[in-house]
């Protein structure tokens, strides 16, 4: 076994879990169950609290992402969003400050979806992250 994967490596990791069941179809309980080797502490808290505030998560990005429905944003940038929005209603005790979850979310955007993913995702969790935390 190796060593535990970083931080990065672990919210990478949930975002391809995320892209797989939205793009099968599919729940994440399914493609999760279905890999042959189950994912870090950390990837998998990340994945049940985008699985548990689904609906939360989903209305405060609406809310916050004026003129753009989520069915009309880049998957990737949907995906982050949902992700960083469940990390920041859901804190692990010690979790990394708000700020972190932004950056790490921005720089998800931009390294899998396009260069002005970075600064759209980062406007939304901003405002979020002000009501929220």
């Amino acid at each position: 076994m190796g060593d535990e994967p970083t931080r990065h490596q672990s919210r990478e990791r949930a975002l391809g879990l995320l892209y797989e069941a939205e793009l099968k179809g599919a729940s994440l309980e399914s493609v999760v169950a279905a890999l042959p080797v189950q994912p870090d502490a950390f990837t998998h808290g990340l994945l049940t609290a985008v699985a548990s505030h689904r609906t939360r998560v989903d209305e405060l990005v609406a809310q916050s992402s004026v003129g753009w429905p989520l069915d009309r944003m880049a998957v990737v940038d949907r995906l982050v969003l949902r992700m960083a929005v469940a990390e920041l209603l859901e804190p692990e005790p010690g979790g990394p400050p708000t700020a972190v979850v932004i950056d790490e979310a921005v720089e998800l955007a931009k390294t899998y979806s396009t260069e002005e993913s970075g600064a759209f995702v980062n406007g939304i969790l901003s405002t979020i992250a002000a009501r929220v935390r």
